[in-house]
């Protein structure tokens, strides 16, 4: 009984986590994340964003 209730906290948790990670909503912090390891090269931010964009107009 303990078990399988255990099973559906993980679930639920689960589910909630990956509602919550692939909302829309939450695309542009996401996609401000992707940019912290380049934060001290300019070059490379412009080169990711510019990626960004290519990506975003092939959809």
């Amino acid at each position: 009984m303990i078990r399988g209730l255990g099973t559906l906290v993980v679930m639920v948790a689960f589910i909630g986590l990956a509602l919550w990670v692939f909302s829309p909503k939450r695309k542009s912090e996401f996609d401000d994340a992707t940019l912290l390891p380049f934060k001290d090269d300019p070059e490379a931010i412009k080169h990711v964003e510019q990626e960004q964009a290519s990506r975003s107009k092939n959809k």
